[in-house]
């Protein structure tokens, strides 16, 4: 290499050090000659042959980085691009995932190098023919991220150009978008799932907890060391289990331990268990070595780690055999070092809680977990737990079953809440069937609300210029916290108009002289006024909730037997009847009743209404 090549490279470097310092945009990790070849057509374009003149004039034109950024970032993209492999997506590799999942658990998905959005909005459409778009709502986030600024902006617009939608089907298209003059949108509901932030794969942290990573035709660009790190990054941010979704033009090392082969024509691998996944750490081809073996005292330390795990469990081996036993598990269901060695289907705890050789079985067959929600177990009268079962196959590489273990979750103090929750429901739907007035108020409220949702996941897809994980939780525990504040305040102002009005309806029935008395529609008393208890010195403690019929009183209650079924037969006239009775004082009396149907807001009978006072002679 001659000396003006020396130089020119030195300059080149200045260059990208010049766009690092001033931009934070570092591209020492790219392929040096197709970096190289975009800059050099770049400055072809503005007549500078020189690196330190190019410089110069980044430094008085800052327009110019991002025609330098558009040149070297060549966002190449199309909706389901590579058919072929996309279907294989759709049909098998999606409903695999789902299948190790359980129905209710979230998804996360993750498009690295996103460029203007389809990949991720093609990812939401594959997900919600899965799943529905109710459920994708419901459990499916989508992170989408790049290091061009501009393509971002595109992408949150979600509009594309008819030219761009080559790869959709009609059906597709009409499912999906909706048309707005000659652009086509990407449908609302569902583009709020799916969250567009900036993020470079070479300096940023990693997104994690990842169930499917699509990156396809990026890392092509790098160098292979640059790719040796942002693969363990990948392994890093992957679920157990999780799903590499690379391009055609990519290839992971072959003899790389932290990755398997799905399918290795269409690029699909899914992340290996048990190696070590350090988001810093780096990727070596040759790493052949057993980072476990270089830690004294593994097997004691991880039998010390299952004895002690908070969460009751016990391992059984491929044929049922009691195997492992933790301290929580002996304590929880008296299990003791004895029982090693038994059947499981010789031990009580085969059946109590809950009949587990079903689900061990189920889990054996399918090769795949089995959870058991909400298992209420009576150990001793009035001592009861709540149990959430989860039952995992353990297997080897090939594979084949080693045995299963069963991990017993107390889930006792949720439940509680939750029954509380749903008592609380009961009765504020029945306060609200009542008062309609107040359900309007309650619907311009949710609907207010629903604004304020969807501002906040506005404001959320805006705030993604940094994707540690600990942000991005606290985002959505920001979000929950508003919204049950919100419904807090809601329900405590409709307490109080509930008790000004339950209040008011109060005083009203008191200030009638006349007896009023309502049953519903089993003739059993609801309303009881101080206008009845002055007639017939019967209290309303007394009387609500008992049968008209059982009623003790001076008034002979069998006579209004056949007007009240009447009216809750849904009669439509009121029907008066005169009766002899005898008031509270013992002095005979002559009462004039009128029954009428009681009605809801819906129309319905909901019961009878009896109106009492003396009648006029």
């Amino acid at each position: 290499m001659n000396g003006d090549q020396v130089d020119s490279d030195d300059r080149f470097e200045a260059v990208l050090a010049y766009l690092k310092e001033s931009r934070g945009f570092d591209f020492t990790g790219y392929k040096r000659t197709s970096l190289a070849r975009r800059v050099r057509r770049r400055m072809s374009q503005v007549g500078i042959a020189d690196y330190d003149a190019y410089i110069d004039l980044l430094q008085v034109n800052p327009d110019e980085f991002e025609a330098l950024f558009n040149t070297i970032l060549i966002n190449v993209t199309s909706f389901f691009r590579d058919t072929e492999a996309w279907e294989h997506l759709r049909a098998d590799a999606i409903p695999a995932l789902l299948a190790e999942r359980g129905p209710d658990d979230p998804l996360r998905v993750w498009s690295a190098g996103c460029a203007s959005g389809p990949e991720a909005y093609s990812l939401a459409m594959v997900f919600a023919d899965a799943l529905g778009p109710e459920r994708f709502r419901q459990r499916v986030k989508i992170y989408a991220t790049d290091v061009d600024d501009e393509a971002l902006t595109q992408a949150r617009q979600a509009a594309y150009a008819d030219g761009d939608l080559g790869g959709l089907s009609e059906e597709q298209l009409g499912t999906y978008f909706e048309q707005q003059g000659n652009r086509y949108v990407f449908r609302k509901d569902l583009r709020r799932s799916v969250i567009f932030g900036r993020n470079d794969l070479v300096q940023d942290a990693p997104i994690s907890r990842i169930d499917l990573l699509v990156c396809r035709n990026t890392l092509m660009y790098f160098n292979a060391e640059t790719q040796a790190r942002i693969l363990r990054r990948f392994h890093f941010a992957l679920a157990p289990r999780g799903l590499l979704f690379l391009g055609k033009a990519e290839m992971l090392l072959s003899h790389s331990r932290i990755f398997d082969a799905v399918d290795l024509k269409r690029r699909l691998f899914r992340k290996t268990a048990g190696t070590p996944t350090g988001a810093g750490a780096e990727l070596t081809p040759t790493a052949a070595h057993d980072p476990a073996g270089e830690v004294s005292g593994v097997d004691e330390l991880r039998e010390s780690a299952f004895s002690v795990s908070p969460v009751a469990q016990v391992v059984v081996t491929g044929d049922e055999v009691l195997a492992l036993v933790n301290q929580q598990a002996e304590h929880l269901f008296g299990l003791s070092s004895r029982d090693i060695g038994k059947a499981l289907r010789d031990l009580e705890l085969s059946y109590r809680p809950v009949e587990l050789r079903g689900y061990v079985e189920q889990a054996k067959a399918e090769r795949r977990a089995v959870r058991v929600r909400d298992v209420e177990w009576t150990r001793t009268p009035g001592d009861s737990l709540w149990l959430d079962i989860h039952v995992n196959p353990l297997v080897n590489a090939d594979n084949g079953l080693l045995g299963v273990t069963i991990a017993f979750h107390d889930v006792s103090a949720t439940r509680e809440l939750l029954d509380e929750l749903e008592h609380t429901n009961r009765q504020l739907e029945s306060a609200y069937e009542e008062l309609q007035s107040t359900n309007e108020e309650l619907e311009t409220t949710n609907e207010e609300l629903q604004s304020t949702v969807e501002e906040l996941e506005t404001t959320n897809e805006e705030l993604q210029s940094t994707n540690e994980e600990l942000e991005t939780m606290n985002e959505e525990l920001q979000s929950t916290n508003d919204e049950l504040q919100a419904i807090n305040d809601t329900l405590r102002d409709r307490s109080t108009e509930l008790d000004e009005l339950n209040a008011f309806m109060e005083s009203i029935l008191t200030s009638i002289r006349s007896g009023v008395v309502v049953v519903n529609p089993e003739m059993r008393v609801r309303v009881w006024n101080r206008g009845t208890e002055d007639m017939w010195g019967l209290r309303r403690d007394e009387a609500v909730g008992e049968h008209l019929l059982n009623l003790d009183i001076g008034l002979p209650v069998g006579e209004l037997r056949m007007a009240v079924k009447s009216a809750l037969t849904d009669s439509t006239n009121e029907e008066v009847l005169y009766i002899d009775a005898v008031d509270r004082r013992g002095r005979n009396t002559r009462v004039r009743v009128v029954v009428a149907t009681l009605r809801g807001s819906n129309g319905s009978v909901e019961g009878a209404i009896l109106v009492m006072e003396p009648a006029r002679v």
